[in-house]
């Protein structure tokens, strides 16, 4: 196993390149199944579940290639309805191929996925959607069996706005004769990114962004390309990392108005923020003030996939912080290593109370997901020390090289071989 060591007291400075959107990304290339003919997802970032995503469609019968940033993809061969065990649990996102493969197959078999172990995530919502539409689904020894033959247009009404069952219910409807419209849909900004992909094959998709999304099915859709929505939670970690360590950064090719929930947080902890068309700048103080209180929620609440990143930034900030956790009940796995590097942290249930110290200090750590490997590392750039964060590939399921992009701020950071 390999791990981040990570020399902490140096102030960073430069510009982030930010690559497509891991959330946005993950459902396109599922949905790359859809079209007659291939597609070519630019500005594709190389990290491990998109080259799990990939393999995954590659045992279906497709060819995935990536080269010079663009994910190609030949689903031509598609011959399969059954997901291989290995790779599912791997990614939380293998779900994401249980719509596009019932709209092209009628069938599907489907393991339950895996992914960080941050809540219990249950995917009863996607399979609610999906028998709306007429789908007949047997669960048993940890295997969905899927029947699409009676599959049609209708209604799906979901009791919570879930981001990946509105995807699912999206893909699986593209091709169904008729209007499907799902209320109380999930508005994350990735939700209308799979609109626009899906538009840009042909489909007839509005409404993303608000809770009713209605699909108009059609008989075929074409392979096309496409450039997803830069990555809002790989920004909001930069700045994090920028306003925790100290100095400047700046994201390049941004989305601003994805980013507010997380820069007006910074901007209350004292950071200059300053926004252009395609840019957001941070500029830290001495010293961080302390936020009031931070609810994460789903979009346009705060983002929980930044939960953790901004309780790190917390730890060293002056006076009391408050975070509630209301998403996933597990995403505050990482305090106890953040204790282990000296924050003073108190929490009770979903609530975590920071009380700011003067400084962290190195320590041997582990990530245990994905945000919450990230969060520790910018706890490492801001203590006195080496902290050694265990565990780095769970971290690379996220952020391409990590340490590649720190080092270019001027992060003291390397990849090691873990003993």
């Amino acid at each position: 196993m390999e791990g981040f060591r990570v020399l902490g007291g140096e102030k960073i400075e430069g510009e982030v390149c930010l690559q497509g959107a891991k959330n946005a990304v993950l459902p396109i290339l599922a949905a790359a199944l859809l079209p007659e003919g291939g597609c070519a997802i630019r500005s594709c970032p190389d990290i491990r579940d998109v080259r799990a995503m990939a393999q995954i469609l590659d045992t279906l019968g497709c060819r995935c290639r990536m080269e010079n940033g663009e994910m190609q993809i030949d689903n031509s061969g598609l011959c399969r309805w059954e997901m291989p065990e290995g790779l599912s649990k791997q990614i939380r996102s293998s779900v994401f191929l249980l719509g596009p493969i019932l709209a092209k197959m009628r069938r599907a078999t489907v393991p339950y996925p895996g992914g960080c172990e941050i809540g219990l995530r249950p995917i009863d919502l996607h399979l609610k959607g999906l028998r709306a539409l007429g789908v007949r689904i047997e669960e048993g020894g940890g295997v969905l069996e899927c029947d699409g033959q009676g599959m049609h247009a209708g209604d799906v009404y979901f009791d919570y706005p879930s981001v990946g069952a509105t995807e699912n219910v999206m893909m699986a409807a593209a091709l169904l004769p008729g209007v499907t419209c799902v209320h109380n849909a999930a508005r994350e900004p990735e939700i209308e990114d799979l609109q626009g992909f899906l538009n840009a094959l042909g489909g007839r998709v509005s409404g993303a962004g608000t809770a009713l999304i209605r699909i108009e099915g059609v008989k075929t859709l074409r392979g096309a390309a496409y450039t997803p929505i830069p990555d809002r939670i790989a920004g909001g970690t930069y700045l994090c990392a920028g306003a925790a360590a100290g100095g400047k950064v700046t994201l390049l090719n941004a989305r601003p108005r994805d980013l507010i929930p997380v820069t007006e947080k910074l901007r209350e902890m004292g950071c200059r923020i300053h926004t252009g068309e395609s840019t957001v700048s941070l500029e830290a103080p001495e010293r961080l003030r302390a936020f009031s209180r931070l609810r994460t929620a789903p979009h346009p609440g705060f983002p929980t996939d930044m939960q953790a990143q901004m309780l790190s930034a917390a730890c060293c900030a002056e006076g009391t912080s408050v975070i509630v956790e209301n998403v996933f009940e597990n995403r505050l796995a990482h305090v106890a290593d953040l204790q282990r590097m000296g924050a003073d942290i108190r929490v009770s249930g979903r609530t975590a109370v920071v009380q700011g110290v003067r400084e962290l200090h190195g320590a041997r750590v582990t990530a245990r997901d994905l945000r919450g490997g990230a969060a520790l590392v910018i706890a490492g750039l801001a203590a006195r020390g080496e902290t050694l964060v265990e565990n780095a590939g769970i971290i690379d399921r996220g952020y391409a090289r990590m340490e590649d992009t720190l080092r270019r701020l001027g992060a003291r950071i390397d990849r090691v071989r873990e003993a």
